[in-house]
């Protein structure tokens, strides 16, 4: 039975936001709380959600029926303890998933990384194409401004999260699996821990159902249905062919399992994107959609915010906005962007997400970062986390070996943006800086590709640097 009333602790968060979404689509009443107002909490808003911003008991729906919570939300919450002693269902965002999805015929796509893209893109082509579903995304869509809608009750698109193992509370028809690399070792405790959850996701595949995984995973999965897809491998069940860089967009083949769907063109930033465009078109393809409404949709496709998200594009400089916060979402993003715009330097700005994962995958963090020409590195930012002795930012820039490197507080980053482009200033914008080594102060040549990376609250800087990069100041 659904709720009439529903209550959301953390609602401005991107999932949460989504399911808010869908519950609002059915005429239920929906209330929640968060932190801090957004754009995102003010299009709930708009859309008639009720919403507070202080963690206090005049923020509370005494009358909600279901109460749903992210765990990034701290166990000493107010709002959170009120309702854990108030008798009313308390569940994870994964619990109500669950339930809406427990009688439809399920797309799900999971990985550490790539799988936003990939959901927003397959729930795309099947709305573009008229096939219709029900998709909940982990970003925003740039087509529609939305991490929700609903066309078709019976077909639901789901982004599978594997933190606190979420997604194995979903049964998947289709699933898709990205990349098991390392990350949530503050859940998981080891790699080898992490990859037997997404072996358990690939199990809960529907009996006749059908399971895609990036070809050279290191575990893999034996399934009557299992195809596998690659950028790079002509093994791979489903492999581009031809690629080239055509004014700004990728132009390529799809080989699919007794199909080639020729003339694909992604308006799209980054060879990893290719990939994952792989994925969306072999799911597609194994709906039985049409390759001509494949082929549209994919041209149309204008995105996801903050992934590979063109801020700026000028003579000048190119500024790219982008939700990489793992070391190898991070080497995909460097490479892809410098294969584009192989004519300019660049200039990564990363701000570290948790602590538990830079004291992880700091070596690798660093490795990754080294592929660019300058590296500027902001304080990590916590989320749910308190910080842990030793480490700071500074673990990662001791690692690395490219000397232009440097920490830069908010600030001080503004105030680079403001100098970046002039050559004659480029040099003093170091003052103040942590971390700058030896002979990294000499200005970088022109044309820039700068890009902002991170899933902190990097994305509200992206502005205002913008703006000093364009009018310098």
């Amino acid at each position: 039975m659904e709720p009439t009333r529903i209550y959301f602790v953390g609602i401005g968060g991107i999932g949460m936001s989504a399911l808010a979404r869908y519950f609002l689509s059915r005429g239920v009443r929906v209330s929640g709380y968060d932190r801090a107002r957004t754009a995102l909490t003010a299009a709930l808003e708009a859309e008639g959600a009720s919403l507070y911003y202080a963690d206090s008991l005049s923020s509370v729906d005494a009358a909600a029926e279901w109460v749903v919570y992210t765990p990034a939300i701290p166990a000493t919450s107010v709002i959170l303890s009120y309702y854990r002693s108030s008798g009313v269902p308390l569940m994870k965002r994964s619990d109500v998933l669950q339930r809406i999805t427990s009688g439809t015929f399920n797309i799900c796509i999971a990985g550490t990384h790539g799988k936003t893209t990939i959901t927003t893109m397959t729930a795309h082509i099947l709305r573009h194409s008229g096939y219709g579903c029900t998709a909940f995304l982990g970003g925003i869509a740039a087509n529609y401004n939305t991490n929700f809608w609903s066309t078709r009750a019976d077909v639901c698109v789901v982004e599978a999260d594997e933190y606190d193992r979420s997604f194995l509370k979903l049964d998947p028809s289709m699933a898709v699996i990205t990349a098991m690399d390392p990350d949530h070792l503050d859940i998981y405790g080891t790699a080898e821990a992490m990859e037997e959850a997404f072996i358990a996701f690939a199990n809960r595949v529907k009996p006749g159902g059908w399971l895609l995984s990036k070809f050279g995973l290191t575990r893999e999965v034996d399934l009557p249905q299992h195809l596998t897809y690659s950028l790079t491998s002509a093994s791979a069940s489903v492999h581009a062919v031809g690629l080239r860089p055509e004014d700004g967009a990728y132009v390529f083949d799809v080989a699919l399992p007794g199909a080639v769907l020729e003339g694909v063109v992604l308006h799209m930033g980054g060879r990893h994107n290719v990939e994952n465009t792989l994925a969306a078109v072999a799911v597609a393809h194994q709906l039985g959609i049409d390759s001509n409404a494949i082929r549209s949709a994919v041209s149309a496709f204008k995105g996801v915010h903050r992934r590979f998200e063109y801020v700026l594009r000028t003579p000048e400089v190119v500024l790219v906005d982008d939700y990489a916060h793992h070391p190898e979402e991070l080497r995909a993003l460097i490479t892809g962007a410098k294969d584009l715009f192989p004519g300019r330097t660049c200039t990564v700005v990363f701000q570290p997400h948790l602590f538990s994962r830079t004291r992880d995958l700091a070596q690798e963090f660093a490795a990754s970062l080294d592929g660019a020409d300058e590296v500027i590195l902001l304080p990590i930012y916590p989320a749910r986390e308190l910080p842990m002795p030793g480490v700071t930012s500074e673990l990662i820039l001791d690692k690395m070996k490219n000397p232009r490197k440097r920490i830069l507080s908010k600030e001080e980053l503004l105030a680079w943006a403001a100098n970046a482009l002039d050559a004659t200033g480029a040099a003093g914008v170091l003052s103040g800086a942590s971390g700058v080594s030896a002979g990294a102060a000499g200005p970088l040549a022109a044309p820039r590709l700068i890009i902002m990376a991170g899933a902190g609250d990097i994305d509200a800087l992206v502005a205002p640097v913008a703006e000093r990069l364009k009018n310098g100041r």
